[in-house]
């Protein structure tokens, strides 16, 4: 792997995680695009690397939602050795918590099955495209009318058991808990905030349940550089999302995301389609 491969990859974790467009699908797509095979076939590089994303990724939201962490973690811990959820701090705490266990569950028990058995191209770009048109959908006709310190439990463990579903390549994390808070009538910066505070536990746990193995083999031959970078870049990049999801989205719907994700979809298949390449991967 270059340095520029690494920068290429880390630049679109950065804005594929917190964008609404699929970061598993992107980092699948362009190896693909690119005929990176080395990468794809390459189960350590591929291992070491993932691992590098998903911590410049947590960097970046916790650089971003750092005083908002702090908050919580002292109204949760308070909440526990006062047995009250009286702040809304602490049951903001709680409710992360709640969403983030089926996405957990689901994640360490399925996620190599679902990424080498549904992470097709050609599965992908349907993905892309099914998935814009819920989004259109629901961004058009949900009431919007909450924020976060009125979601229940219940909705908590509704946006989690919806999280789950975004390990299906295509589908994004970001974009379907997004989706769901606005099922739940959340207005879209809620659902948006509430979908980024959600990735702090996913993607740290994340990075920590591959790095203990990474950890324990060492980084393969050659792959400091790349590692590093890859890392620095999608934290950068994962900071510039998070800037520009929530500050577009008090002004703005979601049809800048939908049109993207038709476009992409429709691309991918098309040159499935017309054999440029092959709609089952490198």
């Amino acid at each position: 792997m270059t340095v520029l491969q690494a920068i290429i990859l880390g630049i679109v974790q950065g804005l594929t995680e917190f964008l609404p467009i699929s970061s598993s699908g992107h980092l699948l797509l362009v190896p693909w695009l690119f005929n990176w095979h080395f990468l794809l076939e390459n189960p350590g590089l591929n291992k070491t690397f993932d691992v590098a994303l998903h911590l410049g990724t947590f960097v970046a939201v916790v650089l971003y939602f750092w005083r908002d962490i702090v908050k919580l973690i002292g109204a949760w811990a308070r909440s526990i050795t006062r047995r009250s959820l009286a702040d809304p701090e602490a049951k903001l705490a709680w409710l992360l918590i709640v969403s983030t266990i089926p996405a957990a569950l689901v994640g360490v028990l399925f996620e190599d099955f679902i990424t080498e058995r549904l992470g097709k191209p050609w599965m992908i770009g349907v993905a892309m495209i099914v998935f814009a048109g819920f989004m259109y959908l629901i961004d058009h006709l949900a009431r919007l009318d909450r924020d976060m310190e009125q979601l229940s439990w219940f909705d908590a463990l509704i946006i989690g058991v919806a999280q789950a579903l975004a390990l299906f390549p295509g589908v994004s994390r970001s974009g379907i808990t997004m989706m769901t808070g606005l099922v739940l009538r959340l207005d879209r910066e809620s659902a948006a905030r509430y979908s980024f505070l959600l990735s702090i536990p996913v993607i740290g746990g994340a990075a920590a349940f591959k790095g203990l193995e990474v950890a324990r083999d060492g980084l393969p031959s050659g792959t400091a550089m790349p590692f590093l970078v890859g890392m620095v870049t999608a934290a950068l990049s994962g900071l510039a999302a998070i800037w520009f999801v929530l500050a577009y989205l008090k002004r703005h719907n979601f049809n800048l995301f939908v049109l993207y994700r038709i476009v992409v979809g429709v691309a991918v298949l098309i040159l499935v389609v017309a054999g440029v390449r092959s709609g089952m991967g490198v």
